[in-house]
């Protein structure tokens, strides 16, 4: 099996689309007022915003969005207008990343890992 989509709620449909469309993701579908499906830049998975009056992502879901060029894209994204809480920085599971919040609280993160992410030093083999 391969994850090729995720979904997350959202409770602004329209302004999660502003959001997600300006982090860099193409939008694909439009199915307002309840849906919208993005592709990422790179690879096949599709990612997509379901709108829910109740959602309350007091923690969040965890997203990473993986790139070659991180720093720079940070750069990019900050003169967009996005504030990160955390800038990039080497992690110790050898990861590069970079975090920032959507609108819903969801956890976004932006990150370089290479072959470490499927084969880090300590994989079980």
């Amino acid at each position: 099996m391969e994850i090729n989509q995720l979904t997350i709620q959202v409770f602004d449909i329209e302004k999660s689309i502003e959001f997600y469309q300006k982090l860099g993701l193409n939008l694909i579908v439009r199915s307002i007022p309840t849906y919208a499906r993005f592709e990422c830049e790179k690879g096949n998975t599709t990612f997509s915003l379901h709108q829910n009056d109740k959602c309350n992502n007091e923690n969040g879901t965890w997203i990473y969005f993986e790139t070659d060029e991180l720093d720079k894209k940070v750069d990019d994204l900050i003169l967009k207008g996005f504030k990160f809480e955390e800038m990039p920085n080497d992690k110790p599971w050898l990861w590069r990343e970079a975090r920032l919040k959507d609108l819903d609280n969801n956890q976004l993160i932006i990150y370089h890992a290479g072959k470490n992410r499927q084969n880090p030093p300590w994989r079980i083999i």
